[in-house]
């Protein structure tokens, strides 16, 4: 349920020609990815220590990073991961889970040695309706042992996914097998917890969402994303990718859209939106008693939330984590930003 837009609608809506933002699409090598360990002190340099680039290229190299994201419109079919596809047998669903060393492009030419889920960052959503029976064949391919923690859902003690509290671990080779019903609907994760500070900051991440028997209390929505921030190894991602490979959210005016914050990161992300305030109506897969409006929305570790986001005003409205570097740099935007677009 999510929609598209095409390149030259969101020109369009832009105001502003293919050209417009600058001559080509090159991104001046630093433009985008610093070491983390550094990156923080790149970006709070005072002017005096940036003296040395002109304002001229500060602003050629932020022009051709929204170009370059503006191209890649629609180029990533995959950044809005699909469903996990399961088998039945009898009434119960049997979902089939590769764990896999992988090398993971965050953007062309920023390629990581990392971990994936049936070889995607993150893994694809694994979604299913309250009551659900669900089983899950985890094959280890890697070569360390892994598992994986259900997080947020209830669940059986042996089936919660923690190596040598609940389990052993999943042996490099191996296949363990997870079976549960689904007994709480909302904004679920599926992650390691083994050598998880490696192992999930490196991909082995992705969202469990719970679709509950009584939508009475379901928001009626045009669409829905699911944004998946992450941190460290990968850098600064949304789904996997950073600005400007990552994808827009297309709305048009008069739309209801909801938004699921998952946070598997080490660091928190307070989620800014533009222009237009968010209703936050669910945290950690419960719907509150009191929903409250918000411009920005604080994710921590582990968090999830659910948001309504009315799409009342026309625009291109910027949407970014707004601890600034994790998002910006002088030589243009990075990491954790991507564009809500509401078109007539």
């Amino acid at each position: 349920m999510k929609q598209q837009i095409g390149r030259r609608h969101f020109l369009k809506l832009a105001g502003i020609g293919a050209s417009g933002l600058g001559a080509g699409a090159f991104i001046h090598p630093d433009a985008f990815n610093a070491p983390l360990n550094t990156l923080a002190d790149e970006h709070i340099m005072s002017p005096l220590a940036q003296a040395g680039e002109d304002a001229e290229t500060m602003d050629r190299l932020h022009g051709e990073g929204v170009q370059v994201f503006l191209d890649n419109i629609g180029k990533d079919p995959t950044f809005w991961r699909p469903p996990m596809e399961y088998t039945m047998d009898g009434d119960v669903k049997v979902f089939e889970i590769k764990v896999q060393e992988v090398q993971w492009e965050t953007k062309p030419g920023t390629v990581y040695p990392a971990m994936a889920y049936n070889g995607m960052i993150p893994g694809p959503e694994i979604r299913v309706t309250e009551g659900d029976k669900m089983r899950f064949l985890v094959t280890n391919e890697m070569t360390q042992s892994t598992s994986i923690h259900w997080h947020g859902l209830l669940l059986p003690n042996s089936m919660d996914g923690v190596p040598y509290v609940t389990q052993p671990p999943i042996k490099p080779g191996e296949t363990f097998t997870y079976e549960f019903d689904a007994r709480n609907s909302g904004s679920h994760m599926y992650h390691s917890h083994h050598n998880a500070a490696e192992q999930v900051s490196s991909g082995l991440l992705g969202a469990f969402i719970v679709d509950p028997l009584d939508k009475s209390r379901e928001p009626e929505v045009t669409a829905e994303y699911t944004l998946i921030l992450n941190d460290s190894t990968l850098g600064f991602t949304i789904n996997g990718k950073e600005f400007p490979y990552t994808q827009p959210i297309a709305a048009k005016l008069g739309d209801k859209i909801r938004i699921r914050y998952m946070n598997e990161g080490f660091m928190i992300h307070p989620f800014h939106l533009h222009g237009i305030p968010q209703l936050v109506f669910a945290k950690d897969g419960y719907n509150l008693p009191v929903p409250y409006m918000a411009d920005t929305v604080n994710i921590a570790p582990g968090e999830r939330y659910d948001v309504i986001v009315d799409c009342t005003e026309l625009g291109l409205w910027a949407f970014h984590c707004h601890i600034l570097t994790h998002a910006e740099s002088r030589h243009g935007m990075f990491g954790m930003v991507t564009v809500l677009a509401v078109q007539e």
